[in-house]
């Protein structure tokens, strides 16, 4: 038996999976600089990481996948930068759409998709018909996101329910906030992974982690295998959650 798959055997009897799981993909740029290649070089490398993120929580029994592919603040990258990765967006959807159908996973996207050029938006909106209705798997691609640009939003929006007679000032509360929000009907983040060691949220999904466990790893992400996942996941069951409160 492999040690994943013994690793897997742990995590079902160790009690209580995340439902959700959340991954800050870092570390891309280093592991190229590292080897002294081009940082889209580690870029593709990811790629293979992310496979492993997907395949690895199907086999725990996670329902829900949420990835940080690309920040808002990304777009301040160098333009060469930004091409490549919108070229590997692409390439990633044109190699794995199929498998992720096969596999049950439905794949969405968090973010303004408004500023993608024309190729890299068709690949993301194919995408998402052709994993429609999976039902293994909730994989989030959070694609030019900014956790603070989506509480503005959802400002924006209630401010105009408000304004528009729709929903009551006085009913201007968390539940309200959380339904227009990217995440709307999902369940908060159980699990956050960051990787490269990085001890920072990075403007990522800032409300939905207020009690989320964090699991901080060295491991840079092109580096990162299921096996570094179940670790993760068995780490987490090992702690106890009291959101708040005080265990008698």
């Amino acid at each position: 038996m492999s040690a994943a798959a013994t690793l897997v055997d742990r995590i079902r009897a160790g009690g209580d999976v995340p439902r959700h799981v959340a991954v800050i993909m870092d570390g891309n740029g280093r592991w190229a600089q590292e080897r002294h290649l081009p940082r889209p070089v580690g870029h593709r490398e990811g790629m293979k990481a992310v496979r492993e993120a997907v395949e690895g929580c199907i086999a725990a029994g996670v329902d829900v996948l949420t990835l940080f592919a690309f920040s808002e603040e990304n777009w301040n990258r160098p333009p060469v930068e930004i091409g490549a990765l919108m070229s590997l967006l692409e390439e990633y959807i044109g190699r794995e759409a199929a498998e992720l159908r096969s596999n049950g996973v439905e794949a969405h996207v968090l973010g303004d998709l408004s500023r993608l050029n024309p190729k890299a938006r068709e690949a993301v909106e194919r995408l998402l018909a052709q994993t429609s209705g999976g039902t293994k798997l909730r994989l989030n691609l959070a694609i030019s996101y900014s956790s603070r640009a989506e509480i503005a939003h959802a400002a924006r929006r209630l401010a105009e329910d408000v304004l528009q007679g729709r929903l009551a000032l006085e009913d201007v509360d968390e539940d309200a906030v959380s339904v227009r929000l990217y995440t709307a009907g999902l369940p908060d983040p159980d699990l956050l992974v960051r990787t490269s060691g990085e001890q920072r949220i990075s403007n990522f999904l800032l409300w939905q982690l207020a009690y989320t466990e964090l699991y901080i790893t060295p491991v840079l992400w092109p580096d990162f295998t299921r096996q570094n996942l179940f670790e993760a996941i068995l780490d987490y069951q090992g702690r106890e959650r009291r959101f708040g409160r005080v265990t008698a």
